[in-house]
């Protein structure tokens, strides 16, 4: 049934450099079993309905989606995921609500003081992770920082030696925008991506080195363009119960507040304080940028209503038939949770996420009964995992990344599905971090036998990689896939795709108006689904494990996790042949 797989002629991702494909006995994507697309419809709807209240951690919308996951997997066949024989993973999550005042602001001495205030919830939004009752500013000495970056590599440090601890610090979002010395209208891809975001640019990175460094509190200046979402997505997402996972020391390790200024108050609070916007901007993307005080002392408080929850992430296994390798796994995942019930939108305030994610979710209810249909099991095992709290944070992959229930030097790889294509068939894939590992390659050999291509990301800037959930097993050191729809369109315009998504960003992302609508078209989505099937298929076939590409920032962990994992065997082995 199956042919010995050579060196694919199909045409490589656009942009980098692949390198040869692990040997695989292939079977090719006409002989899987096919995607029934109209179960995935019926699974998107129902999971999506009101009934299920926007699927927020920790309320009977959770109930019901883990308990419609596991029987449907259960009635599938799989095996619990969880080695304790159950279909579930606890995920320990604290429910934190805050209730603010506004940002005030003082300027001057006695005799000439000014004071303004930024509005909560329109002006600015902010919470706390600490598990307190109550977190505040006060009077705290706010500071510009730039974009708020501390980059040896790149010998870059918007702090130069400044000791922030209990100022509040203003920033800006994504990385420092640095020319190409050679084509100035251009970005330098040898620093900090070029175009590409890199971690550094991300919000999370931002209050992480804010803590790292001390400071009271932290403050990023909203732009939509670099942020990649409007700011009502920052207020959607952030004004009701935000969670964060249980942690020994209840948070307290973060800075007091986080949160994020409203671009044009932001531009006026610096214009109060005498500095201008636009300039501050440029400065900060240079080396030579030195922190600026603003002349102003914040303060902000927040009442909080704290709420533990136990969460859960479902796991539902499919056994490998190989005794040898059984024990190492491929992994689909996708997160389950949505928003829930939020700040109400045309008279709507359930937040349904059919596209985010509960498509996702759907299919790999739908790769999962694919794999039931298989003739003969893939060697190694495969791990479907539906996450929680990925609205929150990534909280439910980072949990499992952290205590995996299977070593993560025995998975083999992951492929994440958050979002799908519903607008029909492309001609091309895109690929989120394209060139980072040789799942890569796979990707490659099954999209070119549909004829298609493989591109990558078309919006970098944006750091989608670092915004799902397959990042927290990337950051561990497991090569990890994030696929997204293609952007070139069967008979559609040439700028089609980008209407689309930019149409989707305004006026559906985060609002109750994500749900399932008339016109959606699932061919593009049957084609997507059966190349990340035959991708998981292949990899768990493979007669050797994927590896991060030469010099990628995360292979030097998984080497050192592999060479972990081997040496006890080495050790045992020594034992047995004295």
């Amino acid at each position: 049934m199956s042919a010995a797989c050579s060196r694919s002629s199909a045409p490589a991702v656009e942009g980098s450099n692949p390198g040869p494909t692990p040997t695989v006995e292939r079977t090719s994507l006409g002989e899987l079993p096919d995607i029934d697309t109209d179960a995935l419809l019926a699974h998107v709807k129902e999971l999506s309905s009101d009934r299920y209240a926007g699927r927020a951690p920790g309320t009977n919308g959770e109930s019901l989606t883990v308990a419609y996951l596991v029987d449907h997997f259960r009635r599938l066949g799989l095996k619990p995921g969880n080695t304790d024989g159950t279909f579930t993973q606890k995920v320990p999550l604290v429910g934190i609500t805050a209730t603010g005042g506004p940002l005030a602001l003082v300027k001057g001495g006695a005799k000439d003081k000014e004071a303004r205030r930024l509005a909560w919830k329109d002006d600015v939004v902010a919470w706390t992770t600490r598990v307190a009752e109550s977190a505040a500013i006060e009077a705290s000495e706010l500071v510009f920082v730039g974009y708020g970056v501390v980059a040896p590599e790149f010998g870059w440090d918007d702090y130069k030696g400044l000791d922030v601890k209990g100022k509040t610090l203003l920033m800006l979002i994504n990385d420092p925008p640095i020319p190409d010395p050679d084509s100035p209208t251009e970005l330098d891809a040898r620093v900090f991506g070029g175009r590409a975001m890199t971690y550094y640019g991300r919000w999370t990175y931002k209050f992480e080195i804010a803590a790292e460094k001390g400071a009271a509190g932290a403050l990023i200046i909203h732009e939509t363009g670099p942020a990649g979402y409007p700011f009502t997505v920052v207020q959607g997402s952030n004004l009701g119960e935000r969670f964060h996972l249980s942690t020994a020391d209840k948070n307290m390790g973060r800075v007091a507040i986080e949160g994020w200024v409203e671009f044009d108050r932001a531009r006026e609070l610096l214009s109060w304080a005498g500095q201008d916007f636009d300039e501050l901007k440029a400065t900060a993307a240079t080396r030579d940028f030195t922190p600026v005080s603003l002349g102003l002392a914040a303060s902000l408080s927040l009442k909080n209503a704290l709420r533990p929850v136990e969460s859960r992430n479902v796991l539902a296994r499919f056994e490998g038939r190989d005794p040898a390798v059984r024990d190492q796994l491929v992994i689909y995942t996708a997160h389950w949770d949505h928003l829930g019930i939020g700040p109400e939108v045309d008279g709507d305030r359930i937040y349904n996420g059919a596209r985010d994610n509960a498509i996702g979710t759907a299919s790999i209810l739908e790769i999962a009964r694919a794999y039931t249909k298989l003739p003969t099991p893939p060697r190694r095992s495969v791990l479907f995992l539906a996450t929680t709290a990925e609205e929150q944070g990534l909280l439910g992959s980072e949990f499992y990344a952290h205590k995996p229930v299977y070593p993560l030097a025995k998975t083999v790889a992951v492929v994440n599905i958050d979002g799908l294509n519903v607008y029909g068939r492309t001609r091309d894939l895109v690929l989120i971090g394209a060139g980072a590992s040789e799942l890569d390659d796979y990707v490659r050999d099954a999209v070119g036998e549909q004829g298609r291509v493989v591109r990558p990301d078309p919006e970098p800037e944006k750091g989608l990689y670092y915004r799902s959930d397959h990042f927290p097993f990337a950051r561990e050191g497991v090569p990890a896939l994030n696929p997204e729809e293609g952007t070139d369109f069967v008979g559609k315009p040439s700028d089609f795709a980008r209407r689309v998504r930019d149409q989707w960003t305004e006026h559906d992302y985060h609002k109750p108006s994500d749900v399932v609508k008339d016109d959606w078209d699932l061919k593009g989505a049957r084609e997507d689904l059966k190349v990340f099937m035959a991708v998981g298929y292949r990899i768990a076939e493979a007669d050797r494990l994927p590896e991060w590409r030469p010099g990628h920032e995360f292979k030097a962990k998984r080497d050192a996790m592999l060479a972990r994992e081997a040496q006890p065997a080495s050790r045992e082995q020594t034992v047995n042949t004295r």
